[in-house]
């Protein structure tokens, strides 16, 4: 094959960010704190960066773990990885001692960029590894190496001739342990950009509308389903380091942001705030959620208390890039409990444990098919055979759609609880919960009990100012679930326990009420 007739048939991130700035040129693409890059100057910084990487030692195919908060250097590392032809490796910035060196060693990682403010961490970990680079994504007096430096100098721009198309790897995406150590979803290009495309149609992404990202990108919801489609369409986004209220809420008003996801845990915290009302979000026309289970009271304040907004549910995870299914704003008002239907590029059943579908209304495992699903998990066989048995990617997570195919999260596998050999969805507690006008957020775990097998136990944080008895809370329940559902007890927290995507960690919290 010659090299012009590779180019023609490549098609790789890198190339769609090629694409997208000769169309967008001199639009603003990113916003980050005081700087502002167009899509021409971003492309430039990209190949910058790629350059670099490949001249410090690193070869296509090799691993580059990323380790930073949220930064415009974050983004442009990212795109450089793939245009180099390397496999970026995000870890969680939360990380740090032997679940750190875990993923550094079992991704056989050759380089490692971070934040100046983790290097106490990086050198712990990294101790006795062997890396070919260990640099900076972003530092004041960079010694060597710094990802911002070299995006913003005037070092070789030219793309890189390196040898990959759409089946190389893109990514290791390490999904979290939760009974076993992290695994990686091995996701390439061809997978992410086709899922590229069916967000940009699904979630109704447009190219003049302002995005504000907040969530981490080292996560797969806002890298992968709303920044990159967003940066392929021309759209500008505003990137911030964290999702604070404070901050979210005046960049809502001040940057006039058309489009914002955030799970249900910063919602939750947004409505909360007692500046919410002071701020203009009139412009707001798209509010996207997920990551995790959004009870059905908080989506009706959020529809009360941002006229004309439009809500998507988002459900899917890390393995299919990770945009499974969606809930349209039209659909809300019928089904606002629903997951929605899959997307353009994804295939989803509910299957028993022979992998026959069940009926509409019967619960099941949901399973899919998709080109933007993981090619396997990195080094683990045996797990991606199981994972793919039958045919069909296995998700975890139990389910059942009703009779147009609109699908329904009844819990993770791993959360149901089995309350006297009854098996109870914690997620219809916690809707129950919510119905009371005092709570503002509920967890419920099962924790291990000599009667009843698991206890049904809810954790539950009331609104500022209010007041709720576990004795009121529990005869609330009692009106609305069979007794048999009814919590055994209510335990009150000033917080829970929450990831950096803000994913409540029941696992976490079983290991605190069992201590």
């Amino acid at each position: 094959m010659s090299h012009s007739q590779h180019k023609i048939q490549q098609n790789t991130i890198g190339t769609a960010l090629s694409r997208s700035a000769r169309k967008h040129g001199g639009k603003l693409a990113l916003a980050f704190g005081s700087r502002r890059w167009t899509h021409a100057e971003l492309n430039l910084a990209v190949s910058r960066v790629a350059n670099r990487l490949l001249a410090e030692g690193l070869a296509p195919g090799d691993r580059l773990a990323v380790y930073g908060k949220n930064s415009d250097a974050y983004v442009i590392a990212w795109l450089a990885a793939t245009r180099a032809g390397l496999v970026h490796v995000p870890i969680n910035f939360a990380l740090s001692g032997d679940e750190l060196r875990y993923i550094l060693e079992q991704s056989g990682a050759a380089g490692l960029l971070s934040d100046r403010a983790l290097a106490d961490n990086v050198s712990a970990a990294a101790q006795g590894l062997e890396l070919t680079l260990s640099a900076t994504l972003y530092a004041d007096e960079a010694q060597g190496f710094d990802v911002l430096q070299t995006a913003l100098s005037d070092a070789d721009a030219r793309e890189p001739d390196v040898a990959i198309d759409g089946t190389s790897l893109a990514q290791l995406l390490y999904t979290s342990g939760t009974t076993a150590a992290p695994k990686a979803a091995m996701m390439t290009h061809q997978a992410l950009l086709a899922e590229y495309m069916a967000c940009m149609v699904e979630l109704d992404i447009k190219g003049d509308e302002p995005m504000l990202a907040a969530l981490p990108l080292y996560h797969s919801a806002q890298m992968h389903v709303f920044l990159m489609p967003a940066l392929l369409l021309g759209a500008p986004v505003h990137l911030r380091e964290a999702p604070l209220p404070d901050d979210c809420l005046a960049q809502l008003a001040s940057e006039d942001i058309v489009s914002f996801f955030a799970p249900p845990t910063v919602w939750i915290g947004l409505l909360r705030h007692p500046d919410f009302s002071r701020h203009d979000l009139g412009r707001l026309k798209k509010a996207y959620y997920g990551a995790s289970i959004m009870p059905v009271p908080v989506v009706e304040e959020l529809q009360q208390r941002i006229p004309g907004v439009g809500l998507y549910n988002c459900y899917g995870q890390s393995e299919i890039a990770p945009l499974a299914t969606v809930l349209r704003p039209e659909e809300h008002a019928e089904r606002p409990a629903s997951a929605g239907r899959p997307i353009l590029t994804v295939e989803t059943r509910i299957v028993d444990l022979e992998m026959n579908d069940v009926p509409p209304g019967e619960h099941g495992e949901i399973v899919h098919r998709s080109p933007q699903l993981l090619t396997g998990y990195w080094d683990k066989p045996g797990m991606t055979e199981e994972a793919f048995a039958g045919g069909w990617f296995h998700s975890g997570d139990v389910g059942y759609v009703d009779d147009e195919g609109y699908l329904y999260i009844v819990d993770r596998i791993k959360d149901v609880i089995n309350t006297g050999g009854i098996v109870v969805a914690s997620r219809e507690v916690e809707e129950a919960l919510f119905k009371h006008d005092a709570v503002s957020e509920v967890a419920v775990v099962g924790l291990p009990d000599d009667k009843w097998i698991e206890a049904i136990t809810a954790v539950v944080v009331l609104k500022e100012g209010r007041e709720a008895s576990e004795e009121e809370l529990i005869a609330h329940s009692r009106k609305l679930m069979a007794p048999y559902k009814v919590p055994k007890q209510i335990l009150f927290a000033d917080s829970l326990p929450k990831s950096t995507a803000g994913k409540i960690l029941k696992r976490h919290l079983r290991k605190e009420l069992q201590a």
